[in-house]
């Protein structure tokens, strides 16, 4: 086959993708690397130093009022055992539970008040406004409900807890969040994906995603003193610091012209001065961590749109909400510039894909092939090397937290991962573009799922 005036066309695409793809990921597997080095430090100088991550016997809660907020829109499949879960799990008579729902979703309602009957401590909230709206403006209905709740009873409470309707809550998550709130204004717990024996592949990106990001990421945000960044389940936000919150806002704590609520709301508490715990703690000695559990999307098309709006909500449309931080922090500064990562990211998956097509055509077709030059053949070495540490670390940490078999799954786990990114990113662009001309933001929520045997703890 005489390709003529294509061949060389194609050798020139090949050659210019595989250089921006090069260089894209040599700047990300160095700034991940840096990630690594300040990790290890903390590590070894903890190590030295005689430090040991603590456990629930080094917990002394103080029996805080801590009231959860649950927003649910369309969660008639999961409230109700999320809920009776929670009531069997947690026997703290200082807590409330607030559930948010919408007046045209009565099957949700039936479920929440079947609850309600059996404990006291569930509040079923309707909100005014048919859903669904976003789910900031879902948490601002329970907002209102948990002041009215203050003004009858004369009493506030101390903070307050998200969680969404598919977690499962751990038994002692109450006494952790209340012990670090003593010292800090708000506490994150490690959100642990269950992993999906049906879908290991689609489903299983979230349990490499979360094992390394609140294995390492998040340890290292708070190591250089980088505000933490809410996952929107498992945080607790002291009452007063939530309360000025909502003075700044026209009374209503979560902005509902977000899409990441959660996400916003950590970096405003450090905005505004307030420390964010990180709290990584054990059952027991060398026990499993205190966490939140969930299952997370198993199919491509659902995972395709969460990570899109995360993406749509941090890297695009947050560029505009929350700005750079504090003046001259420059780990906050470099935080943020990896959260907002993701889209430049996939463009240069795109193109190493891309490189790696043409190549393959050139082989099988016999298409002229140029020598790399030696500075070409150079820089390819390191990205594959920065690339070899980054499968490294973190099958570590999904071995850490799942086993050997999680870990190895990670690593062909970590191509349907950037399969999933490039259709996100692509997803987010569409949606900013139509959010730029005005389309109103909806609760673009998928199809949650609760398991049918609660892990142990």
């Amino acid at each position: 086959m005489d390709w003529g005036v294509v061949s060389p066309i194609v050798a020139t695409v090949a050659r210019e993708a595989t250089l921006f793809a090069a260089i894209g990921m040599f700047v990300g597997g160095i700034d991940d690397l840096l990630v690594d080095s300040i990790f290890l430090i903390k590590r070894v100088t903890g190590w030295w130093r005689g430090e040991r991550t603590p456990t629930l016997a080094d917990m002394r809660p103080s029996g805080k009022r801590l009231a959860i907020f649950i927003p649910a829109w369309d969660e008639a499949a999961v409230i109700g055992a999320m809920l009776a879960t929670l009531s069997q799990r947690v026997a703290s008579a200082t807590l409330t539970v607030f559930v948010g729902t919408y007046p045209n979703d009565p099957a949700t309602i039936a479920a929440v008040t079947r609850m309600a009957d059996l404990d006291p401590r569930i509040r079923l909230v309707v909100g005014s406004a048919p859903g669904p709206t976003t789910k900031a403006d879902c948490l601002n209905s329970i907002w209102r409900a948990l002041l009215a709740e203050e003004a009858a009873s004369g009493t506030p409470f101390d903070a307050i807890v998200l969680h969404d309707a598919e977690d499962v809550v751990h038994p002692a998550e109450i006494a952790v969040i209340d012990h670090y709130l003593d010292e800090f204004a708000a506490v994150q717990l490690p959100v642990i994906p269950l992993p999906h024996d049906d879908a290991p592949l689609v489903g299983g990106t979230y349990l490499d995603e979360f094992a390394d990001a609140h294995g390492r990421t998040l340890v290292v945000r708070g190591a250089i003193g980088a505000g933490l960044p809410f996952a929107g389940v498992g945080c607790a936000i002291a009452r007063p610091v939530l309360e000025r919150i909502a003075a700044a806002r026209d009374g209503d704590p979560f902005d509902a012209d977000s899409l990441t609520e959660d996400y916003e709301l950590g970096l405003t508490v450090a905005a505004m001065g307030g420390r964010t715990r990180f709290a990584r703690v054990l059952e027991r000695p060398g026990g499993p961590l205190i966490g939140v559990r969930a299952y997370f999307p198993k199919n491509f098309d659902a995972a395709t749109r969460q990570k899109a709006r995360w993406m749509l909500g941090i890297a695009l449309a947050g560029w505009d909400r929350t700005g750079w931080g504090r003046t001259r922090h420059i780990g906050e500064w470099w935080m943020r510039m990896r959260d907002r990562r993701a889209p430049i990211a996939a463009i240069v998956l795109l193109a190493a894909y891309l490189a790696l097509v043409l190549a393959a055509v050139q082989f099988v077709f016999g298409l002229p092939n140029p020598e790399p030059s030696p500075e070409m053949f150079a820089l390819l070495g390191v990205t594959t090397a920065l690339l070899l540490i980054r499968i490294v670390v973190r099958a570590a940490f999904v071995w850490r937290l799942y086993g050997v078999a999680e870990a190895l799954r990670s690593v062909p786990r970590m191509l349907i991962g950037n399969i999933v990114a490039m259709a996100s990113a692509r997803l987010a662009v569409l949606r900013y573009i139509r959010m730029l001309r005005g389309t109103p933001l909806h609760w673009d929520k998928t199809i949650h799922q609760f398991p049918e045997a609660v892990p142990p703890v």
